[in-house]
């Protein structure tokens, strides 16, 4: 008697090989999320690097102002001495005090002094905060870059390791991201 056929081995080769490509589009999809979460990445450097970019200019424009001031106070200086000098002048040479307008402009000019010095300073300050913010968004846009190498390390390596090592980079630049905001 002839044994009758029954497809169960064709059946089971292709229930294991839909199994199978199930397995290899599981471990593959994970790399779609590596991909959106580099692009992610890659935006939130962006944003970094165009923050630290402004206040870069901006620390640098108020130190450039704060050097103006700091000349506009020496220039006072000078005037206020010379002032000073020819009161002492007049008063050697012809033994009287210096006229009330020589000595009005030695106030006006002491008071302008003042003034100055406090701007200047203000625009000190105000530099060296944009700075210091420029510094924090620097270290964003570094660790940032960082995790974007490391995703891609990933990838090309499939281990899916290192992109948890690229998600933590990405939460420490964006600590810093936010550090730089709120310093701001």
């Amino acid at each position: 008697m002839e044994e009758i056929e029954i497809p169960t081995e064709h059946l089971q080769e292709a229930i294991n090989e839909k199994a199978e490509e199930k397995m290899r589009e599981k471990k593959e999809k994970w790399t779609l999320y590596v991909a959106l979460s580099t692009a992610f990445m890659a935006v939130l450097a962006a944003i970094a690097g165009l923050l630290a970019g402004h206040h870069s200019n901006e620390a640098l424009i108020d130190q450039v102002k704060a050097s103006d001031q700091w000349s506009y106070y020496q220039s006072k200086s000078i005037k206020l001495e010379l002032a000073n000098s020819t009161g002492k002048i007049l008063n050697a040479v012809t033994g009287s005090k210096p006229p009330e307008d020589l000595k009005s402009s030695v106030a006006r000019y002491e008071k302008e002094k003042e003034d100055i010095k406090s701007q200047a300073e203000m625009n000190e300050k105000s530099s060296e905060k944009h700075l210091e913010t420029h510094k924090t968004l620097s270290k964003a846009v570094t660790i940032f870059q960082i995790a974007i190498a490391i995703s891609a390390i990933s990838i090309l390596t499939k281990r899916k390791p290192l992109w948890y090592g690229g998600m933590i980079f990405t939460a420490v630049g964006i600590v810093f991201l936010l550090m730089g905001i709120l310093s701001a």
